[in-house]
């Protein structure tokens, strides 16, 4: 059993009923497997609801296991920015928490942003943004 923390876009995908994503994530959780999410996502999918969409919105997230944000994560993607900074990698604030949190509670990074995803240690559940969607 494995705990998958989505990233941001997967959760808009899934609420948005685009590229099979709730399927996908439905066949997670059959297979006894955890849907996670952190403050990051929140904020990002929240500051994108239309008013229409909040009690679903909540109700998705809220479904979902909740992993905060605390000192050591913040640390470690403070350390993730810079490191690929001085690579020559400009990393998302946003990005670089949300990859804290992942290692640092060991879960896998579900995301189709692989790009802003580049450290070696992540473990990562990858797709391509071109699956077909469920309409």
């Amino acid at each position: 059993m494995a705990t998958f923390l989505l990233d941001t876009s997967v959760i808009i995908d899934a609420l948005n009923g685009k590229r099979n994503r709730s399927r996908l994530l439905m066949d997670l959780l059959g297979q006894g497997h955890l849907l996670a999410c952190c403050p990051i996502n929140v904020t990002e999918v929240l500051a994108g609801m239309r008013a229409h969409e909040e009690a679903k919105t909540l109700a998705f997230l809220q479904a979902l296991r909740y992993y905060p944000l605390i000192w050591p994560m913040a640390r470690l993607a403070g350390e993730l920015k810079r490191e690929y900074s001085r690579k020559g990698v400009t990393l998302a604030t946003t990005d670089v928490s949300i990859a804290a949190v992942a290692l640092y509670h060991q879960l896998t990074l579900m995301t189709d942003n692989l790009k802003h995803y580049p450290m070696k240690e992540l473990d990562l559940h990858a797709f391509p943004k071109e699956q077909p969607s469920s309409s």
